[in-house]
């Protein structure tokens, strides 16, 4: 059988905590959930041959975009978070930043971002914990874990995110994976009454009391994982821009202001 390898270019960001999953009962590590395809072409076009070549490689993958790339002869696909250009006979792979130096910057980003954005949208607002000022400027998705300490770093400055007009709305991710004490404890967080609070005595180290209903931290973990999260926090802008890691509160704010500056006006 073909194993299908994505290789990650560039570092790790220094200010996330590394996902780590916990093994499962036949030690192996879990496989991540498979969610139904999303993604359909015509028979016969460059972008079911492009399908059809990522699906060659991993038949199991999930494909949440195919569109034109930037450079000629070649299609964009957006798989678990990464993006990779098939050219239009369904024979070359390519793998990596796509920078256009004339505009100066990663249009690789573009469909990634146009995946995360969608994703995220079908999110429910009563899935996520908000911690927002009254009319934010912004609002930011967030997917935290309890033990993590860069995610504990953002959460004892919450307040002042959203002194600088900026709404945290967190999804889990339990980096230690399902089956894991962390995994429960975020069940527990997200099933108590005041989840805002249960979240913070988490993040502080305090027990949070065991509790079980029907909660979304195993849709969230999954989530996570088919945007191609390798560390918390993973901070995405409304755009669908994805932070490098923690940010400080000012940092992140000055950030969002660019972003808001590049969007264009309707």
């Amino acid at each position: 059988m073909k194993a299908f390898l994505f290789v990650l270019f560039g570092a790790f960001s220094l200010s996330a905590c590394a996902q780590s999953p916990a093994p499962g009962p036949d030690g192996a590590a879990p496989a991540p959930a498979v969610p139904d395809a999303a993604v359909e072409a015509e028979p016969g076009t460059p972008e079911a041959r492009a399908v059809a070549a990522i699906r060659k490689l991993n038949p199991r993958v999930e494909i949440d975009r195919v569109a034109a790339a930037p450079i000629e002869g070649f299609r964009e696909v957006v798989v678990a978070g990464q993006v990779l250009y098939v050219s239009d006979d369904g024979r070359y792979l390519l793998q990596g930043a796509l920078f256009d130096v004339e505009q100066g910057r990663d249009v690789s980003q573009d469909g990634l971002a146009e995946v995360r954005r969608e994703l995220l949208a079908a999110v429910p607002a009563s899935d996520r914990i908000v911690f927002a000022p009254e009319d934010p400027d912004y609002t930011v998705t967030v997917f935290t874990d309890t033990e993590c300490g860069y995610c504990r770093k953002l959460h004892q400055e919450i307040d002042e995110y959203n002194r600088l007009g900026i709404a945290i709305e967190y999804l889990a991710f339990p980096r230690m994976g399902p089956a894991s004490p962390d995994f429960d404890e975020m069940v527990s967080v997200w099933c108590a009454s005041d989840r805002r609070q249960a979240l913070t005595d988490a993040k502080n180290g305090k027990r949070v009391p065991k509790r079980d209903c029907t909660n979304p931290v195993a849709m969230h973990y999954a989530l996570g994982q088919r945007l191609g999260l390798t560390g918390t926090p993973m901070i995405v802008s409304e755009q669908g821009v994805q932070m490098p890691g923690y940010m400080p509160p000012a940092a992140l704010r000055e950030t969002l202001d660019q972003l808001a500056g590049e969007a264009p006006q309707g």
